[in-house]
């Protein structure tokens, strides 16, 4: 465990004189916080990611949509 010494907005530290444990309560908004900022950066390298392949999808969507028409054609 590490001991850390903050300052919060006066407002914040009333809201928090009403918490019996409050080193548990920060320790779980962080781990919540944190939690979802990492799955925020995940979602943005997905978006990034198939905004970079979007072109090379279409091409290849665009080639086998022609190599199945051209096999129903032959049948």
């Amino acid at each position: 465990m590490t001991r850390l010494n903050i300052t919060i907005p006066d407002r914040l530290a009333d809201e928090l004189s009403h918490i019996s444990n409050k080193s548990k309560f920060i320790t779980l908004v962080l781990e919540k916080e944190l939690k979802e900022r990492k799955q925020r950066e995940v979602d943005r390298l997905l978006v990034e990611g198939y905004q970079k392949s979007k072109d090379e999808d279409a091409s290849l969507d665009a080639e086998w949509e022609k190599a199945t028409l051209e096999s129903w054609s032959t049948s």
